[in-house]
Formats: C-alpha cells, sequence, structure tokens
C-alpha cells in the first residue's frame, strides 16, 4: 500500500512539476497561441482534429516554438521518423539520437500531424469523438501511445483548460491569410514566436517589440521596410516604441462602419497621428473629416469624427 502511494505521490508531483514549468511561461504561451490558433482552426475543419488539441500538443511537444525541433527542423509535434521519406534531424528523446521529421515551415508539421492522426488506425477510436471532447481527446492519445509520459493527458488538459483553448473547437470559420503567415513565415525573434497578428479596419496590423523596426518587422511579414513605413505614414528609418501599432496594409480614409456616427473623445497624450492608427485612418483623412489643417492643435476631450 505504501509502495503504491509513493508511485501516485510521484506522478502527481511530476504532473505539477511540469505545469508549473508551462505556467511560468505564461507570456510565450499565449503568444504561441496567437501565432497558431488560426492555422489549428483550419487543421480542425478539415480533419476534424480538435483545435484545442493540436494547439495544446504544439505547445507542449514544441516548448511553445522554442524547442530545438521546432527551430531547427520546424517539427512542432515530437514526430519521429517511421516510415518518413522527406527530410530528417537527429535528436535524444527516449533513445539517444533518435530520428525527427523536419519541415521547410510550421503549416507542413500542422499539416502532418494532421495526417499521423487520420491515417493511423491506432487513432481512429478518437474521430468517434465529439470535436468538443478534449478529455476524451487527451486520454486517447495518451492511451493510444502518442507519447510516453504518464502525465501527458493530464498536462494537455491542463493547457487547455487554463488558456481557454476550447473556444477554438466552436469556430465555423478561420481567417485564411493569418493560418498562411503563421505556418509559412520564419520566427524573426529570439523567443522564436512570431508577432500576432490583429484585424482593424478592414486591415492587418501587429505591436512593435522593444528593438523592433521597420526592416526587422518588414523581414519577418514579408514586406520591404519602405513600404511598411509608407502604410504607417512614416519614415522607415524612424525608431519604434514598444506597443506601436504597425499596419501591413494602406490604411483607409475612414473607420470601419461601426464607428458611423461614432464621435472621439481626445484622451491626454493622444495626436492625431495616434488616433489615425487606432482607427486605421490615413492621417490626412483624418483631418479632412474634421475640417482640421495639419498644423491645428488638438486639445483634451475634443471631438473628432472618425468615419
Amino acid at each position: 500500500m505504501r509502495k503504491l502511494f509513493i508511485i501516485i505521490a510521484s506522478v502527481w508531483m511530476a504532473a505539477m512539476s511540469a505545469w508549473a514549468q508551462t505556467s511560468r511561461w505564461n507570456s510565450v504561451y499565449q503568444g504561441y497561441i496567437d501565432q497558431y490558433k488560426e492555422l489549428a482552426i483550419e487543421q480542425m475543419l478539415k480533419y476534424c482534429i480538435p483545435a484545442s488539441i493540436t494547439l495544446a500538443q504544439g505547445l507542449l511537444e514544441s516548448g511553445a516554438g522554442r524547442s530545438s525541433l521546432a527551430v531547427k527542423g520546424n517539427n512542432h509535434f515530437g514526430i519521429k521518423c517511421h516510415d518518413w521519406t522527406g527530410r530528417t534531424m537527429h535528436k535524444d528523446d527516449d533513445y539517444q539520437n533518435e530520428c525527427f521529421r523536419a519541415y521547410d515551415n510550421a503549416r507542413q508539421s500542422y499539416e502532418d500531424h494532421s495526417l499521423f492522426l487520420a491515417q493511423h488506425r491506432r487513432y481512429a477510436s478518437l474521430f468517434q469523438l465529439k470535436i468538443t471532447d478534449y478529455i476524451g481527446w487527451a486520454n486517447g492519445l495518451k492511451r493510444c501511445g502518442y507519447a510516453t509520459s504518464p502525465t501527458y493527458a493530464q498536462t494537455l488538459i491542463g493547457i487547455i483548460e487554463t488558456y481557454n483553448l476550447t473556444q477554438y473547437d466552436r469556430a465555423s470559420s478561420y481567417d485564411p491569410y493569418i493560418a498562411q503567415k503563421a505556418g509559412k513565415d520564419k520566427p524573426a525573434n529570439q523567443s522564436g514566436v512570431l508577432h500576432p497578428i490583429y484585424r482593424n479596419n478592414d486591415n492587418y496590423y501587429l505591436k512593435a517589440r522593444k528593438g523592433d523596426t521597420f526592416q526587422s518587422i518588414g523581414k519577418e511579414v514579408g514586406i520591404s521596410a519602405k513600404k511598411l513605413a509608407k502604410y504607417n505614414e512614416r519614415d522607415r528609418h524612424d525608431q519604434l516604441r514598444e506597443g506601436d501599432i504597425v499596419y501591413l496594409k494602406k490604411k483607409r480614409k475612414h473607420a470601419s462602419k461601426e464607428f458611423k456616427g461614432h464621435v472621439h473623445i481626445v484622451q491626454p497624450g493622444e495626436s492625431m497621428y495616434l488616433i489615425s492608427q487606432i482607427y486605421g485612418i490615413r492621417l490626412k483623412n483624418l483631418y479632412k473629416l474634421n475640417g482640421m489643417s495639419p498644423d491645428a492643435t488638438l486639445h483634451v476631450n475634443d471631438r473628432l469624427r472618425v468615419y
């Protein structure tokens, strides 16, 4: 009896240790989720694998995109060679110098992960489960032998519940642009996590991080620094501040329709340029909408039209 208690206690402590480690990296995990959620939803709608499970496995197996397998081989799911005829890389795992699949980009890894589950008979029972049954999927993956860790299922479930990944299992559509970009772009910073991309006013934007430049962001998103700066009505040599909004396409002449009739009340520290970025409006058009000249002085509590 005492021996059984020690075994149970050891398993529980291992699970808590693994989960404590993931909790410490909250911001990194969230960055990975923001980066790959559309790609996971795309795979779910195509292969009926819960997006929550795909994201949780990607997070766990790749260390949120920071593992050597993910960085060097774009392998986000720890899939070994088996019958693989493509590019490979070797790494110590259960045994020394084991063979793992390697890919040109993350999209290939996500697609191969889906095919790996969908085409192997050992995982067939999982596809009888509801798409929202993440607990059944997590336990099923462990039972079918996806991983050897005794805490694998509990860790997946913990990640899913902590980061509310089940919200993506209810998705009925995804953004193809974001899915393509997340899957094919190379990480451009030391954390191995790309900038999350957001949508606003029929446009895409990201938020600059400390040390970002138009050159570094342009390299990541595949847009020249000159164009990127032009889209944001700035000089390509301008210094970006942490949190600056950087649009990836030319801004529109007015805000989105939801702001029709809306009046923006100027807050302390806001400028016409900052307001134009918030709403995704070209600066000259914001002035024009309000009958103002570029040299006009802006005051706190001024009321501005944005549509």
